[in-house]
Formats: structure tokens, sequence, C-alpha cells
């Protein structure tokens, strides 16, 4: 455009150029609408590109809808930008299995004349260019660099980057230009990253500013490792030369760290644990200066880092001095002094205080050598030497002694590029008038004061101040180098973000080769600005003022690294070319592992990895499962090999009758095979590499007089089971292949040929989800229509029985499938109190019942067995009706769970008020008796014969925490199962089960009485007895399938005694009619024995709701039968422990009994009695002990005998109560007073008295310390008591006692803050005031320390309250930590 200078000089368009500028622009518009009208008219091509250069992208697709004259070129570019790819790295190939030809990257041919298809879906590959993997679109790289913009308007990343609601550091990062190849291309910053283990972004961050070091990397590459000296694994010098050398000469972008930390004898778990990155530095440095001793590295650290200060004190009345010369690496710096409100601003200002002197006055004065007297003095640091690398560390972390928590300071403090250090080592305080001059000499570059002799004979004794008059000295004059020569630049920030709980490290560091400022943020490597560094100074816009730390950002500088200015000094980074002789060997041995992991990237890039399978024809006909990873390149005869092998099929069946068919696990379904194809590559046969075990196929194998079938794409497989009616069975399946668009009569023809049944009476039937079945009866209706799929499972049944004129849904075909698809298989362990039998019981779905007696018997009718056993039966009821009237007189609650038993006549009114259980004789019940008295099993009297066998289970048990026969913990109303503790183990069956099937169903109760079955305790519970108010079952009208053999445990648990049956059941039987069919087999009436289930881990859960079905049981699972009474409606199942308040073990468990709802605790303590002293050998009075509550293992409030449960005292279905032996007689009469449990502290002795109880009428503390002086003999002025912590008996160490506990709290009560004493049982020690702790030696106290220790740790306690502490940061020089092998 022609410009001309206008009035005021100013160059403007000419005249007439408006309109010209105005009809292009114009004219450029109308030419792109015109293209933007015609794409919309023109086809488009859809190109779907599948990434495969890694396992991360492989299952991405990209999706481009082009414009069918979009060339090839600009297809490229387009991927390219879509998949974040550097343009020119990777190449595009065809999809199809036929076709792998690459597409040409500088065509400018159309995709329709390339043979792309328009309105079709075109398959295409991304993949790997000459083996190299595509490079990662960068930010640096983007548009912000050729758009001519300059550094600071770039897109960069220099904080910590973002992550998944992740708390400290993590490498779980994300970020729009990293994907898991980038890691395998190096930053355009030419730098490498490090990879973060998991926290160790710390480490990295210190290895980054190191390697960034002239002198200490050059330092590291001149040492030599001698391998035959030391480990290379363990060599901490030789790990961290590697990884520089993989730093500045590897082409990754991110480079693992492992084998550092390996050194360091870390193990994985040591990457989780966050450390501070300066005591990383302190820790390393010193195991460096171990592992370089007696070499030329040896002072290499204090040449670079160390430096050194005096601590003075000079008295200021005579001007004396005493002091000392401390060396340091680096300079702690106060963000905020200790109770001030405003932080130092800048670093200037925090050294500036760094050095500033105290006076010492008044109560702090200082005892004067000279003067002989305490004077006034001034104490305070000076710098003798600074260091050739200055390192500072900004003290962000402090201590709020308000909310007694570590904390952060994120306030401001700026930090100069430069900084000089002249000023601060020229610190002086100002002299009094009275005192004599005192000087320092110069420092000097070897960091003397006065003389080297004074330097060494402080080293030689550490700790001791040099008192040295310096009045000789007043006249020499100070030595000072150049102010120029203490200039220091800043290198390395290393900055955190987040909290004093945890966050994020990472370094901005300079480049000494170009000046320019980087990030290193683990494995992201970006250019930055000085913009940026001010940025880590903190703080926020505000002012700083208290709480402004709380408020700015968590993003600031930690540490800072400063190197002198002394071109004399200053050192460049060595060149590849002139490392030393052994470098360039490492780098040599380095380059070739490089390049063989590259090659097992592309050996790993292109193996398809495949999850295998095999029927084996040999193991049990199981489906093994198994992984093949095979080449791209393998043929399929080479893959089948490998399965062959893979299998272990050598010897079992010959490789020509195996093939490998494509398989779908999911729906069993197979879905093709291979035929002709043995010498097409995996590859393409596959369709591309699988990597992920995505891909599933079936090593097939045959018979060698078989052939194998075909099988094509589209074909659907189907399980054929043929149902026989007369046997009622169900045979395995068979397999056939078939079509959707088949219709049901050719099916039926194909099912002929297959099975050899006839068609023309042939029912099939679909089963098409779980139990939903579909008869196939119209003749012309496709197999798709039908609702079948990939796999399919279908009955057939072919007879001429008259169940084909019935209706389907009542035809025995229905109801036989319908009770194959509920039937489930459940292995039940019976008690060991089950009876033999050698008597086989079968009963019909109809209800006919077949008896077969066992091979010692003969034959009978079932006439004949009812009318023999009936007579047994009579004499057996007799005799129970004997014994009960016997028992009668007893009392009803003096009972075990086995007690009261009682079986009445059928004409016998049965009584509601009682306790027992009232079982009605019924058919079922006539039918067990006589099974079990065929069996050669005599009933005898239940009270005499069951409660022998019980005190022997809990005479063994005695001292565990579960029950000796029951092993429950009763259910809670809203669960239906209930935790068991399985520690008891399985209870062992008694002998005699040799054979004993039965298929039963469920039967209504023909009793004229009311049974009651309870199955829980809590009245509320929700839970319905199981027969309605006329004593009829509840249960459905149909018969439901139970049938039952024995069992041989594989695992040999079944021997000496222990049977198993294996139980084959409808699921949608009741838990209750499942009980009664057990009945023959354990010998008891169910209402005797209870049901668990077994989970993993042997967990074993109770089964007590009686109307429940079993349909949350599953195929194998496994169930324990265990003795005892079910409870009836209003009763509790409780665990009584006897709490030893002196003993070692203070909570020991006794027997597990009944509570009912309405007894009182004196009734409930009578019941315990006869059990106590039965199966416990206690003998007790009923006024020598007390019941009170348990919670865990801490004693609670104690019940007296006129407390009614559910009344007075709440009780739960899983209830535990204390019983305590009394010395004398109780002194608790009301619930007014409060029980508490003391302890005597004796300092003198080092010693805790046993515990003594104290009845307190009031929670007065005054009457404590009252009751506490009565029994002591401590005068109440001395006295003074804390409340114990933790769980009763609430153990600490007698090391600890004296000044851990809270003693003598300011308060009135007992129950407030921070006492709580409001129930029974708490644990009080009290000491006297005056009493001393006993002097003791170190070995005395080490002694003592052992005996705690090993009492506390047996008693389960911890030897200290105080909160868990952070794990010390430690490098082992050895090669890892020295684990004691007592330690758990």
């Amino acid at each position: 455009m022609e410009m001309v200078p206008s009035e005021e000089n100013q160059l403007v368009p000419k005249e007439g150029m408006f309109w010209s500028c105005r009809q292009s622009i114009f004219n450029e518009m109308k030419k792109r609408f015109s293209q933007i009208e015609n794409a919309s008219e023109e086809p488009r091509v859809l190109c779907i590109v599948q990434d495969t250069t890694n396992a991360k992208t492989v299952n991405e697709r990209l999706t481009l809808n082009l414009p069918a004259s979009t060339t090839l070129s600009k297809l490229f570019e387009d991927v390219a930008h879509k998949a974040s790819y550097v343009n020119g790295t990777f190449d595009l190939a065809w999809g199809k299995t036929g076709d792998m030809g690459s597409l040409d990257p500088s065509s400018e041919t159309s995709l329709t004349e390339s043979g792309f298809e328009p309105g079709k879906r075109n398959f295409l590959q991304l993949t790997d260019k000459d083996g190299e993997q595509p490079q990662i679109a960068s930010d640096e790289s983007g548009t912000a660099g050729s758009s001519g913009l300059d550094d600071s308007s770039q897109e960069r990343f220099i904080g910590p980057l973002p992550r998944d609601g992740t708390v400290g550091c993590s490498s779980d990062y994300s970020s729009p230009s990293y994907s898991y190849s980038s890691i395998l291309n190096k930053s355009d910053t030419g730098y490498v990253g490090l990879v973060n283990q998991a926290m160790t972004c710390y480490l990295n961050s210190l290895l980054q500013t190191l390697f960034m070091t002239p002198e200490f990397r050059n330092a590291l590459y001149n040492w030599e490792f001698e391998e035959s000296e030391e480990d290379p694994v363990t060599s901490i010098p030789y790990q961290l030369q590697r990884l520089f050398l993989l730093l500045q000469t590897s082409k990754k972008r991110a480079i693992e760290t492992t084998d550092v930390t390996r050194s360091f004898g870390w193990d994985s778990s040591e990457a989780w644990q966050q450390h501070d990155v300066q005591e990383l530095c302190r820790v390393m440095f010193d195991a460096l200066e171990q592992k370089w001793k007696q070499t030329e590295q040896a002072d290499l650290i204090n040449q670079l880092y160390q430096g050194k200060l005096k601590d003075y004190v000079r008295c200021l009345e005579c001007g004396y001095e005493s002091w000392r010369i401390d060396t340091y690496l680096d300079i702690p710096l106060v963000i905020r002094p200790f109770g001030a409100s405003q932080a130092y601003g800048s670093v200037e200002e925090a050294l500036q205080a760094f050095v500033q002197p105290e006076t010492l006055d008044g109560a702090n004065q200082y005892f004067c050598e000279r003067c002989k007297k305490k004077c006034d003095a001034r104490k305070g640091l000076r710098f003798l030497h600074f260091p050739y690398l200055l390192t500072l560390q900004l003290k962000r972390f402090d201590f709020d002694y308000t909310t007694m928590h570590r904390i952060k300071l994120n306030d401001r403090m700026s930090f100069p590029e430069e900084l000089d250090m002249g000023p601060f080592i020229d610190v002086e305080d100002e002299k009094s008038p009275q005192t004599e001059s005192c000087t320092d000499s110069g420092a000097e570059n070897e960091g003397s004061c006065h003389s080297d002799q004074m330097c060494n004979d402080f080293s030689a004794d550490d700790g001791v101040d040099e008192g040295i008059c310096l009045d000789s000295a007043s006249s020499t004059e100070r030595v000072l180098k150049p102010k120029s020569s203490l200039t220091f630049e800043l290198f390395s920030v290393m900055v955190h973000s987040g909290s004093a709980a945890g966050g994020h490290y990472y370094a901005c560091i300079k480049s000494f080769s170009d000046g320019q400022w980087y990030s290193f943020n683990d494995q992201h490597v970006s250019k930055i600005t000085q913009e940026d560094i001010r940025k880590t100074y903190g703080g926020s816009s505000g002012s700083r003022g208290y709480y402004s730390s709380a408020f700015a950002s968590s993003t600031n500088a930690y540490m800072l690294i400063y190197r002198l200015k002394d071109p004399t000094r200053n050192a460049k980074y060595l060149d590849c070319e002139d490392f030393p002789e052994h470098i360039k060997h490492l780098v040599q041995r380095e380059k070739e592992s490089e390049e063989q992991e590259k090659r097992q990237r592309e050996i790993e890039r292109n193996t398809c990895k495949i999850k295998l399978f095999c029927m084996h024809p040999v193991k049990m006909m199981t489906m093994m499962e198994n992984k093949l990873e095979v080449h791209k390149d393998k043929t399929l005869r080479e893959a089948t090999e490998m399965a062959y092998k893979l299998m272990e099929l050598d010897g079992v069946v010959p490789l020509d009758c195996c093939r490998l068919v494509k398989y779908d696990e999911f729906h069993e379904y197979l879905e093709r095979s291979y035929e002709g194809e043995d010498d097409t590559p995996m590859g393409l046969l596959l369709g591309g590499v699988k990597s992920s075990y995505m891909f599933d196929l079936l090593l097939e194998t045959r018979r060698a007089e078989q052939v194998f079938q075909p099988y094509k794409p589209g074909e659907v497989m189907v399980k054929v089971h043929v149902v026989d009616l007369k046997t009622d069975t169900i045979a395995p399946p068979v397999s056939i292949r078939a079509y959707l668009n088949q219709s049901i009569t050719e099916f039926k023809q194909l099912i002929a040929q297959a099975t050899e049944l006839s068609a023309e009476t042939m029912r099939v039937v679909l089963e098409r989800c779980y139990n939903d079945l579909r008869l196939l009866y119209v003749p012309n209706k496709t197999l798709k229509a039908e609702g079948f799929f990939r796999s399919n499972k279908v009955f057939v049944e072919s007879s001429e029985s008259p169940d084909h004129q019935v209706t389907f849904t009542d035809s025995l075909l229905w109801k036989l499938l319908d009770r194959h698809g509920n039937t489930i298989r459940l292995f039940v362990s019976l008690p060991v109190q089950s009876p033999g039998t050698n008597r086989t019981i079968c009963q019909k779905v109809g209800g006919e019942t077949e008896f077969s007696e066992g091979s010692k018997g003969n034959r009978n009718s079932v006439e004949a067995i009812l009318e023999e056993s009936t007579e047994k039966l009579k004499n057996l009821s007799l005799q129970q009706q004997q014994c009960s009237s016997t028992s009668d007189s007893q009392k009803t609650s003096d009972t075990s769970d086995f007690e009261h038993i009682e079986t009445p006549s059928p004409s016998q009114e049965p009584d509601s008020s009682s306790i027992s259980a009232v079982v009605a004789v019924d058919n079922r019940e006539l039918e067990n008796r006589i099974r079990a008295a065929g069996g050669g099993v005599a009933y005898s009297d239940p009270e005499t014969q069951f409660p022998g066998e019980e005190r022997s289970d809990s005479e063994v048990n005695n001292d565990r925490s579960t029950s000796s026969v029951d092993s429950d913990i009763l259910s809670s109303s809203h669960s239906s199962d209930t935790l068991c503790n399985a520690d008891s183990g399985p209870i062992q069956l008694a002998n005699g089960l040799d054979s004993h099937s039965i298929t039963s169903s469920r039967r209504s109760k023909a009793n004229e009485g009311k049974k009651e079955t309870w199955d829980t305790a809590e009245e509320d519970s929700g839970t319905d007895s199981e027969y309605d108010e006329n004593g009829k079952s509840k249960a459905e009208s149909y018969y439901l399938y139970f049938r039952a053999e024995p069992y041989a445990q594989e695992d040999g648990s079944g021997e000496g005694g222990q049977k198993c049956v294996l139980v084959h059941v409808d699921k949608r039987i009741t838990l209750s009619a499942f009980k009664q069919n057990l009945e023959p087999f354990v010998g008891v009436t169910s209402t005797q024995f209870k049901v668990f289930r077994v989970y993993a881990n042997n967990q074993e859960f109770e089964s007590v709701r009686l109307n429940e079905t079993l349909s949350s049981f599953s195929d194998d699972n496994k169930v324990t039968i265990r003795l005892g009474r079910a409870l009836k409606k209003g009763e509790y199942r409780v665990k009584v422990y006897q709490l030893l308040v002196n003993d070692a073990e203070p909570c020991k468990f006794l027997v597990d009994t009944v509570f009912a709802k309405g007894m009182t605790v004196k009734q409930s303590k009578e019941e315990l009695m006869p059990q106590l002293k039965d199966q416990c050998k206690l003998d007790l009075n009923i006024d020598k002990f007390r019941l009170r509550k348990k919670t865990w293992k801490n004693p609670g409030t104690v019940f007296l005998d006129y407390h009614v449960y559910e009344e007075d005292i709440n009780i739960s279905s899983n209830w535990e109560v204390f019983l305590e032996v009394l010395d004398g007689p109780e002194k608790m009469k009301s619930m007014s007073q409060l029980a508490v449990l003391t302890r005597r502290w004796t300092p003198a002795q080092m010693k805790l008295e046993p515990f003594q109880e104290v009845v307190l009428e009031s929670s007065s503390v005054e009457e404590l310390k009252e009751k506490l002086s009565e029994i002591s003999g401590i005068p109440l002025e001395n006295l003074e008591f804390a409340k114990g912590r933790g769980t009763f008996p609430c153990d600490i160490s007698v090391l600890e006692i004296h000044q851990d506990l809270d003693w003598n709290p300011k308060v009135s009560t007992l129950n407030v803050w921070p006492l709580y004493i409001c129930d029974d049982g708490a644990v009080v020690f009290y000491r006297d005031s005056t009493e001393e702790p006993m002097e003791q030696s170190e070995d005395e106290r080490n002694e003592l320390m052992k005996k705690e220790s090993s009492r506390l740790l047996k008693t389960g306690h911890r030897v200290s309250y105080s909160p868990r502490k952070e794990k010390a940061l430690k490098i082992y020089l050895d090669g890892g930590p020295v684990k004691d092998p007592g330690q758990d």
C-alpha cells in the first residue's frame, strides 16, 4: 500500500487506496465463502486412525471427517495436529488386513484418487517412521515461536504440575504435552528430566542442581571407579557419575533415578517418603565424603561448600572475648523472627539479622573470666570465610505454639541475582569505651582465623570455648579482600509448593553456558525468565502482617545457591571430547545399553500379547488360561507351536492335532478358524499388533480319527443339553454351530444329526438368560428372531411321553429345567455328634419315599420299616417323657444350650411360657426318627447326652474368645448373616456316615400345637416365625429339590472322623426347610443346630433368618453346621469374660450363655454358677462376684442384682459382659455411686502398685483425693492424681509416667474436661508430689528401659504415646539397613 505524508508529517494511505483495499478484502471473503459452499456439497471421507506406536494409545482412535478433495499431505498435517505429533516423524498405512502399504506424506493427490472411499469408514494405522517413535509436538516448537513472539509470551510451565486429587508429591502428573511416549524423546531445551519414582521430587531437584554445577560435575567425572574395590550397585559416586552422563548424553526426555536410590540402600518404600531437600543435601554430602576418603576428591565438598564463622561472647566491661570457630555448609535464614508479626523482606535483611549480636544482661549476664564476675556482654556470629558455592536455606517451616502444629511460612522474601557478601564479613559489635580493642584477623581463602594453629586446636577439641585475650592484637590492622571478590551470582532456586504436611519440589536453574534460566520439574524441562524467578519470592500483594502468610501463595523459594564470581575459579562444563578416558568408556557402555533398550522396546512394540485358552484333554477337561507373546512377523504355524509348548501338551496330544482359533472368553464363543493361513504372519492375521492381552485365542485339540470343523464368521455356537425325563437327568453339553437365519425346523435337523434324536418328537428349549426358558415351537421362525446370540444354551427332549400334550409351564420338562436352573451345590461340614447310617433314603419330587438298605441290611418294604420304627419311636418318646417329668422339678432357666430338648407327643398341649423349645412330632420327624433308628443310632435323653459333650468342648477351648460349642456371634436385626470367629476351627464329625443320599421336598406341618421357631433374640428384628397362627407352614405348596450324598474332602481335612456331605438343593428353599432336610445327617432337630456360611479366609457368618431363601448362596459355597440351641424370642446369646485387673492378661473368656428379656442380674448369675462350676471349675458364691459392662477391653458399668435386662440394662445380640470376683462384700449399692480403679505410682522405687477399687458417692475430685489419701496415707496436700490413657489397664512405662501424664488437673468434678470420668471402670493413677524419682545410672536406666519395653510389648501397649514420627532420612553406605532379626 502506497503511503504519503500528511499535514502533520505522518504517513497515511494515499487517496483512493481505502476503496482498493476494501475491494480486495471483499474478493478474498467471497472466495472463501465459495470454498466453504463447495465443501458443504462435496462428499466427505471418514478416516479412522489407530495409533500403534505404543501400548498406551493402541486402543485409541483418531477420527477425521475430511472433504474428498483433501490432499494426502494435508491429511498428514491434520493427523499430526490431532495426535500432537511433529509432522514427518510418523507414517500412515492402510489398516486393512490385506494391504499394509504406507501412504506418501508429500503427495498432493486427493483422498479419492488415493483409494479412500467417501461415505465409508477408511481405517488407517499410525506407525513408527524408520523405527523411531513419533516426536511429541512441544509448546516451544508451537505457534508462539513461529509467530515472532519473545520468550516471555511463550507458554511455559514452571510450577508444580496439576495432579489428580493427590496430596503431596506424586508422579501422576498430567500435561497436554506429556504422554507415555514422550519419555523417549528429548526436550527441545536439550536438557533431560528425571522421572519421579513416587515422592522423589526433592531428590530430583537436588540432583539437577548438582548436575548444573560445573565444578561439582567436572570433579565427579575426574573420579575413577575401581570395580575391584567396590560393588558398582552400592557405589554412590559411580551411580551419580552414570546419572550425570545420561543427563548429558541421553536422547530421552527423562531418565530413571532407581539406580541412584538403590546405591543409597533404599527400597521401594523410600520412594513414598517425602523428605526435606536441605536434609538430603547434608546427608548426601556426608555419604560422598565417606566414599571419597583416600581419593583426590576427599576434600571436594569442603572446598566447594564449606565456610567458617566465629561464635563469640564479648564482655562489655573489660573487652574480654570468648569465641570458637564453626564450619557450615549452608546458612539458615529466618523468615519471621520468633514472636514477631512481620517477616524479613529480603535475604539481605535476614543476613543482617543473622549476624546481629544480642545483649546478655540482667538474669542472662555472662560470667567474665577476666572480671571474675557476671557482666553484661554481647553474643553474636561473625562470618570469617564464605564458600565458593554459597547455600542459603530459607527457614519456611516453623512450629505454631498456638495450634501446636507445624506450619509453613509463605511470606515474601526477595533475593538478588547478585549478592554482595562484603558487608556481612565486616560485622562487629560497637565497642564500649571501657573495653579494650579486640579485632579479628582477615578471613583468608583458607578460612583461617588468627592462625591456622588456633583452628587446628579447636577442631581437635570440638565444643570447647576458647577464652583468648586479644589485648596484644589491638594494634593489628584488619586485612580484607576486595569487595568485588565477595560478589556471588544466583544460579539455582529450589522451590517448594505446598504446606508443612507435604508438597512438591522443583528447581529453577541457570545454565552457565548460555545464561538462560530453566525449570527442572521432574520429567519436564522448560525455559523460564527472570519474571518467573521473581514469582518464587512468595507472599501476596497485600501487607506483610502476621496473617499475610496464610493468604499467600504456597509456591516459594526454599533453597538458594550462589556461586562466587571469580574468573580464575569459575569453570565451564566438560564437553564430550574433553572427557577423561574412563568416562569415555562409560559413555560407550551406556550408549550400547541404551541401544539395547531401544531394540528391546522395538521388539516389545511389535509383540502381540494374546490371552491363550485350552480345554486340556487330560487335566479333568478344565479350561486352562495362559499368556502368549508372539512377534507380529511369526506365522500362525510358529505361534501354534509356541502355544503347544506353553500349554504343556507334548506327549498328550500330537502337534498336528492342535490348532489356534479365535475365541471370545466372555461369551465362550468360537468366532472363527484360520484354514489355509498357516504361513500368514500373526500381525496380519490379527489385524495389527495386539499389545494388551485383549485378544483371545483358543488352542483347540482333536483325536487322531477326528477332523477339525471349520468355524466361519457369522456362525453362532449352541451348547445342546439332552434331557431324559425317565431318569430326570440332563446330559453334558454337545456343541454345534448354526446360522442366525436358519429356521427352527432346520435347527432341529442339525441337532438330530449331532444327538441322534428324532426331530419329529423333539422339543427345544432356549435359555436366553438366567432361568429364562423359552420353548421354540414355531417351525419357520429364525434363530435370530427367537433371540439367539453368539453363544447360546438349549435343552432338547425327544420322546413319546404324554408330557408333550401338557402346557409347557406345567410340564415335567419345565419343572426339571426349572429345578436344574435353580439348583446349587453346597459343601456341608457336619459336627462330631452327627449319627452314621447305612441307609440311603430317596424322596422323589412327587412325595413318594423309597428306602434302600445298605450292604449289611435286607431290603424291606416301606410299611414294614414304618411299623418297626414306630415301635422304637414310641419307646423313645416314653423315655423322653419320663426324663422330662424328672427335669420339670428343676428351674427352667438352669440350662445350657443343649438342655430341655423336649419332644412331647402330638396330643400334648405345649406350655407357651416354657423357655424350652416345643417340638411337635409330625410326618417329617417320624421319618427322621425312623432313619436314625434304622441306621443303628438309638436316641438317648438329650439332657444326659449333650451337656457332657458341651463340657468336653468347653474345657478344650476354655481360654478362647469364642464359644466352645456354638462358636458364634449372633447377628444384628438388620443383617441376615452374622460374623463368627473361625479360629475355633472345624468341629470333627462322629463316625458312621458311609452313604446317605436324600431327595426331599418342603412339606407343611401337621401338628396341632403352635410351634415357636426363633432365629434371633431381638423382638423387633423383623424375623417371622416359620409357622402361622394355626401351626401351618408358610412355605410354598410346591416341592423344592434337595439331594445329599457323602463327600470326601480333597485336602484331607475330612480324615479322623470329619465328614462332609455334598448337597444339591434348590436355592429357593428357605433356611428353615434346609435345616429340616439336614436333620438326618446332623442327628438332632433343626432347633438344635446352626448354619454358618464360610467365606474367603475361612470367615464364618451365621445364617439366622429362617424365612429367607438360599438365593444369596452360589455353587460350591461351603457351609458349616455347629450344634447349639437356636434362640427363642427375647433371648440373647452372651459371652462372659473374667476381669482380672491385676493380671498380665486382664481379660479371660469363660463361657457362652443365654440371657432373656425380663431376667434380673441375680437370676443370670444363678444360671451362670453351675456352668462356671462345670466348665471353668469356678465354684463361686452368688454374693462373691459381680457382672459389669464390657466395652472391648474396658470394664464399665457395674450391674446391680436387682437390675432387669432390657429395662435397666440395654442388651444386644452380640453382647459381652465381664465377671469380676470380689475380695469382699459388694460395695456398689446404687447407680449414683462411681467405681474407680486406682493405682499408686511410687517414683522413689520406680514402681506401680496393684489396682485398688475406690467407690465414690459423687463425682467430686475432693472426695476422690480424700479416699486416695485414706488408703495410701499420703497427706491430702501432697496427693496428685492423673487419668490413665488408652484401653484398660492403661499401661504406661515407669520411665514416662512421671512426666507424660497430666498430673493434678485443675478441676473440681470428675465429669468435666480433661477427665470426663462419667462411668465405672476409669483408671486413675496417683502419687506423692514430694517424692522424687529414684536416681539411676545409665546402665540401670537402660536395663529398666529394656524390661519396660518387654513388659509393654507383651501386654500389647505402646511404650510411648507420642505421635508417629516421620521416618528419618538415611543413606546406607553398606548397601542397605541392617534389620533386627527379632523385629516384626
